[in-house]
């Protein structure tokens, strides 16, 4: 059967059509795949990070602990005689003290 109506050169314009659609399925594939790798990589930051923040939660949780006590002793102490109270002046002096040490520690080791 005669192709009516078709042109001689129907045939070309149809392979360069198709080598076009090969080419530009073949650009859809590599940018699918490339998405999917992507997709996979914030999939895995995700989890990494829903994780770190769990593990922080728990440290959160066990510094809050020992606040609570600290702050529950020291509320005994100062309820206590007046010997701890001298006592408890020392040991603020002291920290006052080595936190300004340590301040200057820290200036003099960024210079």
């Amino acid at each position: 059967m005669a192709d009516w109506g078709r042109g001689p050169n129907t045939n070309a314009v149809d392979d360069m059509l198709d080598v076009e659609n090969k080419r530009m399925t073949e650009n859809l594939a590599s940018k699918v795949t490339r998405l999917k790798s992507l997709a996979l990589d914030i999939d895995k930051d995700v989890d990494d990070e829903n994780q770190y923040l769990n593990n922080m939660d728990s440290d959160f949780m066990s510094v809050t602990g020992l606040l609570t006590g600290s702050v529950k002793r020291f509320s005994t102490m100062t309820r206590s005689g007046r010997d701890n109270r001298k006592l408890l002046c020392y040991v603020s002096g002291g920290l006052i003290l080595v936190f300004f040490i340590l301040y200057y520690l820290v200036t003099r080791a960024r210079t």
